[in-house]
């Protein structure tokens, strides 16, 4: 298990255990929305800010990653769907653990609809993978999201802590879910989740509504955040990413970070 141990250190800082991943793999759902066009540029932006990792498919170690720059961690995305197809919620994979460690990625990723009605073909190729991640040592974020149609609030407590515990269950290292809307019952999820939880960023929102976030997931037990729209579609990418950092790695509070946006 040396390998993955070795691969975790560049998407989770050694010295905090805590992490900021971008995830940039939104241009297989959503095509080249703003942010994405120019992906190498975002990707130099956040790593500027501090982010420890990018997520990113096939196409993303291809074109736009590393090369310049300030070097991150590559974890490259296995899932995927869009947003015309019959259903978006039912992912199919894409890529291979063996083909995503050829490419130099740092990890992988897949996304898990807890709920949707493809449910068991998504759990199934989860369990897969991550047995083929122990075994070439390759981390494993597990994007874990309750949706389907007996889940009437994705952000309910008692889903997040099922979808989380079902990832660490099946072999993942790193689960990434939606926030719970504050600390108390955040913190349900991280105690019931014997791996790292970061927490999902969510719809495009202001400034202090997303570094509220960052601080309230930190104090419910959350190992970092996994921020996509609301960095990759910010003014400043940088500083965006530079506040999210002061909460996450430094412990400071949400109304300190946000002066480094209103500077």
């Amino acid at each position: 298990m040396r390998g993955k141990e070795i691969r975790l250190e560049r998407i989770m800082d050694r010295n905090t255990g805590r992490t900021i991943i971008v995830p940039l793999d939104h241009g297989v759902t959503l095509g080249p929305i703003p942010g994405l066009v120019d992906v190498g540029k975002t990707i130099d932006l956040v790593a500027d800010g501090g982010a420890n990792a990018v997520i990113g498919h096939l196409g993303l170690a291809l074109h736009g990653h590393r090369g310049h720059g300030r070097d991150v961690g590559l974890i490259m995305h296995l899932s995927a769907s869009t947003s015309i197809g019959p259903d978006p919620n039912d992912k199919v994979l894409v890529n291979t653990v063996t083909n995503a460690l050829k490419m130099g990625a740092d990890g992988v990723s897949v996304h898990i609809n807890v709920g949707a009605d493809s449910e068991a073909k998504m759990l199934e190729d989860l369990g897969r993978v991550a047995v083929t991640c122990m075994e070439w040592g390759m981390p494993l974020l597990a994007m874990m999201y309750p949706r389907g149609r007996k889940v009437a609030d994705e952000h309910e407590v008692e889903s997040v802590k099922l979808a989380a515990r079902v990832a660490a269950e099946l072999g993942a290292d790193i689960v990434k879910t939606v926030y719970t809307g504050d600390p108390d019952s955040f913190r349900e999820v991280t105690r019931g989740c014997p791996v790292p939880v970061v927490v999902a960023g969510g719809s495009k929102t202001d400034d202090r509504a997303i570094l509220d976030l960052v601080e309230g997931a930190m104090e419910g037990g959350a190992a970092g955040i996994s921020i996509g729209r609301n960095a990759f579609q910010h003014p400043a990418p940088d500083r965006l990413i530079r506040a999210a950092a002061l909460i996450i790695h430094e412990g400071r509070s949400a109304e300190e970070a946000v002066e480094i946006l209103e500077m």
